[in-house]
Order: C-alpha cells, then structure tokens, then sequence
C-alpha cells in the first residue's frame, strides 16, 4: 500500500503528465502499473486534455454535463437527460469531486421527476401512435352509401333511441345524445331515410347550473336548424353534493332530436336495425321481432 507521502508524489506526477496532454495509459505506462481507481484519485481536479473533447458537437452537452454533475446529479440521470452514454458523461466529468449522498427526500424528489419526465415524452409517442391507427381505419372506411348510412343509422338509433315497450306502444323517433358528431351523423341518417329538415324538433337537455343559451347556440350550430325548431330547455336540478365532471365550457348538455309524425319511419328503423342484427341460423329477422 501506498504511503501518503508516495500518493502526493504520484498525484503531482501524474497531473503534470496529464497537462502535458498525456492519456491515461500514456501516464500508467510511465508512473508503473496502478489500479484506475488509484489513477482516478491522482487525477482529481485535473481537467483532461482538449484532445478528449469532441469538437464542435458535443461540447456544449459537456457543459451541460460537468453542470449537472456539479449539482450533484448520478452519471446515469446525466446520460438520461442529455441523451448521451454512460461512458461519454464519464469522460467528461470524472476529475469533478464526486458529489455527496443524496438524502431520502432528495431521492424521492429527483424519482419522481424522472418519471415526469419519461412520461412527458412516453404520452406523445403514444398519443402519435394512437392518432396514426385512427387515421388509418378511418382510411378503411371511406365514403358511405345511402344504404351503409341507413344500416348505421338504425342501429346507433337501437342503441341510443326512445323504443316500443311492453307497457307503452307509442312508435316515435327521439333520439338523444351528447356526441355532435353522432347528432350530425344522426341527422345524415334521417335525410338519407326522406326525412324533411322542417319535420324535425329539438330540446336541449343540460343542468341549470351551466350556460343554457351559450348550449342552445352551440346545437344550433351543429344542427343548422332555425331557432323556432328548439323547445324550451329541459333544465336538471343542480346537487351541490354531485361531484360532476361534465362541466367548464366544454360541456354543452345533451340534444333530444324529435321526427314529428314519425311512427312510419320508426317501423323502418326496427326493421332495419332486426335485419342488421341478424346473424346465422339463429338470427334470422323474424326471430327477433317481437
């Protein structure tokens, strides 16, 4: 083992070779065999020869590094953060004093923000993936014909459409929804089926805590109709207690669309939703109307 007066010697001797411009092999051949850790600590505060430096590129991810570390960052948060390898950063920084132990907190802190971090970046990417599968089935679907709009139509209206009871056989065409895009499509689907713009009744159905007129205009827009085709808006009470989330402005409540004199056509919808419905040889349309 060394002594510390030979250590003092061999640090001051091996710092003299390094601003010579010196490697640290160049110096190990020179000074005799010795471990990279001994090496290390004879180099400690020694800044290395421009030569090991990457000219141009990368010397200002050099500052950021020999930055980060002063601050106390590991080598692997600083190959992270900037991008670069484990090896680079070491380059660049080991002659600075290796920081302290980083407290509990301050683990947690630098954790936490890690992941904050990943994810920042993890949620484009996904959310680039997400959009690009969605611009791709749609690219599948193309446009529709009469017929696919009347398929489609009846069943959206199955799903979220006033239907026939047991208890109550009253045949009327209501639907309501909070979806613009379905109400459009929905409204696409009655032109497609002969229905009149004229024949059509709307009513806006939304808490009364939110904007009422701010929510009939937003309809009427998407519905193009005129002011005198809206009823009065159907209010709900507002529970303070609710924790709702349907709220800011943003939320514009649900539309209610009415076909007037409309029994006829809700026969054809049934019809052609039972039809669209029925599959294999137990399906069959007159299975299942009732």
């Amino acid at each position: 083992m060394r002594t510390r007066i030979e250590l003092d010697l061999l640090r001051e001797r091996a710092i003299a070779l390094r601003c010579e411009g010196k490697s640290r092999r160049e110096i190990k051949e020179i000074l005799g065999p010795m471990s990279n850790s001994t090496l290390n600590d004879a180099l400690q505060g020694a800044p290395p020869p421009d030569w090991t430096r990457r000219p141009n590129a990368k010397d200002e991810l050099r500052a950021q590094a020999r930055e980060l570390r002063a601050n106390g960052l590991a080598y692997h948060e600083i190959a992270e953060r900037l991008g670069v390898s484990k090896s680079s950063v070491s380059l660049w920084v080991r002659d600075l004093p290796r920081p302290p132990k980083l407290s509990y907190e301050e683990n947690r802190r630098r954790s936490a923000e890690g992941v904050r971090r990943y994810w920042a970046q993890e949620r484009k990417a996904r959310e680039a993936q997400r959009a690009a599968k969605v611009a791709a089935a749609a690219a599948e679907i193309g446009d529709l014909t009469n017929r696919e709009i009347l398929i489609a139509g009846a069943i959206a209206y199955w799903c979220e459409g006033t239907k026939r009871k047991a208890h109550l056989n009253l045949e009327r065409v209501v639907f309501v929804n909070s979806d613009a895009g379905l109400i459009r499509f929905f409204l696409r689907f009655l032109a497609a089926a002969g229905v009149q713009q004229s024949d059509l009744a709307f009513c806006v159905h939304i808490h009364e805590s939110a904007d009422v007129q701010a929510a009939q205009r937003f309809w009427q827009e998407v519905t193009g109709a005129s002011s005198g085709q809206f009823r009065k808006p159907a209010l709900k009470r507002h529970n303070p207690k609710t924790n709702r989330k349907n709220i800011g402005d943003d939320y514009h409540g649900c539309l209610r669309v009415s076909v007037h004199r409309s029994s006829g056509l809700y026969r054809k919808i049934e019809g052609w939703a039972l039809a669209a419905m029925a599959t294999g040889p137990f399906g069959q349309v007159s299975n299942l109307v009732s």
